[in-house]
């Protein structure tokens, strides 16, 4: 029978493939995405493809719908089963699959899910994804055969790897995890019993229901428990992970939080030790005391593209050991694989502070103070939110402004900059500033406004963000 599938035209994302289980995403989908990615993967040479799923009620399910239609496409499948996203970039890397795809909501709310995925070592992404729309569409899938699958065994080896790059010295550091009941659970349960120090894990259960809060850490409230413990118990660091533990937040020895440009800075700050004049890479929303404090360090710092595909191929570009986001994807290349993994990035921050007789919230007063906005989204037609960037960046350019036009546009004045790009998964634009005083701030988010209003926009609501770091 002629195989055709058509997917809701909501889940086919830049990065991911993602949607709400049960209205936008099926049982249904998984096989067809199976279909279509074997197929790809045949076509290119390839044979085997390892599988993983996360933590959500809806995982399983999807995850064997999915490894149905890898080997309806005659896929050898290596199935992983549960554990977090690096986890199975880890197993790709190191067993040299020829594909990968991983089934994760990420931080998403409990009825979404979604699948990550890799071809060969590269991330699979942007046109890629809408290929397997296309591929199912039109039924352009290479003929059913028989595919196989076997269990693999990786958790051990995966936080053994770990392990081994742990660089901390002497001082026992006492740390405060929040797993937030997501997919690193058991992983996390392993690595803290090799790990020196004293370790509390907090939310430790992987739960699909996320009892305790949304496992998503660049949002504030999310840390409450984590900086609530984290004081009480007089620890060193706090350290949580969203849904898949591909991101990270930190938080200080004050219980104060570390964004995830501040947490680049410190790493930054030891991996040019190794690779002096080394290239790091943040995305375009990092504040602009990151990339002169890798200046500083004797790096050279490179803005880019918002989106952690686009990080990755960047970093394999430059041949840069060492990049991340405002939304705490942490990539290391610097003894390590160059894939975005929270669990790693923890174990290097843990090194670098047991390694230092200073408190971490010294260092994060040492860095010279700014103020900014908080990552500010607001409603956009996905069919007018380029045509608007487009439009600013034509005044700006007839302005004789200083911009940068790497992802959206990023306009620098004497107070400090502004951004303002569209979103590659949504229908929003985003908005951004950082300044040195208040007036400026001001300043900023005035012009930033004005911008909007002469493209027929309204102002957007800045409250509800961080005062400044």
């Amino acid at each position: 029978m002629a195989f055709s599938h058509h997917f809701d035209p909501t889940v086919l994302r830049e990065y991911d493939i993602r949607g709400i289980v049960g209205r936008t995403l099926h049982a249904a989908d998984a096989f067809a995405i199976g279909r279509a990615f074997g197929s790809i993967v045949s076509r290119g040479g390839g044979k085997r493809v390892a599988v993983g799923y996360d933590g959500r009620l809806t995982s399983p399910e999807l995850e064997q719908a999915l490894v149905d239609g890898l080997r309806a496409s005659g896929m050898q499948v290596l199935r992983i089963g549960r554990g977090p996203t690096p986890m199975l970039y880890y197993t790709a890397t190191t067993l040299e699959t020829d594909g990968a795809v991983m089934v994760t909501g990420s931080h998403n709310p409990p009825d979404y899910n979604g699948f990550k995925m890799m071809l060969g070592r590269k991330p699979f992404f942007g046109e890629q994804i809408l290929d397997i729309g296309r591929l199912c569409k039109s039924g352009d899938v290479v003929e059913e055969a028989e595919g196989s699958e076997q269990a693999v065994a990786v958790a051990d080896d995966y936080v053994a790897r770990l392990l081994s790059d742990w660089d901390g010295g002497d001082r026992m550091l006492k740390v405060v995890w929040d797993n937030g009941n997501g997919a690193a659970g058991d992983a996390l349960e392993k690595l803290v019993a090799s790990l020196p120090g004293e370790h509390v894990v907090l939310n430790g259960p992987i739960d699909g229901h996320f009892p305790a809060h949304h496992p998503d850490p660049t949002v504030p409230a999310n840390l409450a428990e984590l900086i609530a413990q984290v004081r009480v118990r007089g620890a060193d660091i706090g350290i949580a992970f969203d849904g898949d533990a591909d991101r990270i937040g930190l938080v200080d020895d004050t219980g104060e939080i570390l964004f995830g440009d501040q947490i680049l800075v410190l790493l930054a700050r030891d991996v040019l030790k190794a690779h002096p004049g080394a290239t790091i890479i943040a995305d375009v929303k990092a504040s602009q005391v990151l990339f002169d404090e890798v200046a500083k360090a004797g790096g050279v710092p490179l803005m880019w593209k918002t989106g952690h595909s686009l990080i990755k191929s960047k970093m394999a570009e430059t041949g840069s050991p060492l990049a991340g986001e405002m939304s705490g994807h942490i990539f290391f290349a610097d003894r390590w694989y160059g894939f975005d993994d929270a669990l790693y990035a923890a174990v290097r921050m843990l090194g670098i502070l047991a390694r230092l007789g200073t408190p971490l919230s010294e260092l994060r007063k040492a860095l010279p103070p700014v103020i900014n906005t908080p990552e500010v989204r607001f409603d956009c037609d996905d069919r007018r939110k380029f045509a608007v960037i487009a439009e600013v960046a034509d005044r700006l350019a007839a302005e004789g402004a200083k911009v940068s036009a790497t992802d959206g546009v990023r306009v620098q004045t004497p107070d400090g900059w502004w951004l303002l790009r569209a979103s590659n998964t949504q229908a929003v634009l985003v908005a951004r500033c950082e300044a040195a005083t208040r007036a400026g701030l001001e300043r900023l988010k005035a012009a930033l406004v004005a911008q909007l209003v002469a493209s027929g926009l309204s102002e957007p609501d800045f409250a509800g963000g961080n005062a400044g770091h």
